[in-house]
């Protein structure tokens, strides 16, 4: 069974920068394509970047040209660079399978102060 790890978030000031990282029990060569997702309080959870087991990236508008999705296999670990900060970006940030969900993790709490 597949579980999933978020970690790297915090408190940041706004134009800053955080790291995220998600730590897979399991091989994620073989998963199609992970994804980063973020929920804000009272809305819905959304993609907000996706890369394949080939490495291709895309973005939701939230994220675009600031956040860089990557992934590592040999640590079946997924990464997502966050720069430039706002305070719309404060969410709990979760990753997750984008064709398949596995179960989700606890997710990590980005917080972005003006």
């Amino acid at each position: 069974q597949v579980q999933l790890v978020e970690s790297g978030g915090g408190l940041v000031q706004a134009g800053g920068s955080l790291r995220l990282s998600c730590a897979v029990s399991g091989s994620i060569s073989s998963i199609n394509a992970m994804g980063w997702y973020r929920q804000i309080p009272g809305k819905q959870r959304e993609l907000v970047a996706r890369i394949t087991s080939g490495g291709s990236t895309n973005y939701g508008d939230s994220g675009k040209g600031r956040f860089t999705i990557s992934r590592d296999n040999a640590k079946n670990t997924v990464y997502l660079q966050m720069n430039s900060l706002k305070p719309e970006d404060t969410a709990v940030y979760y990753c997750n399978g984008v064709y398949s969900h596995f179960s989700w993790g606890q997710g990590t709490q980005v917080t972005v102060s003006s």
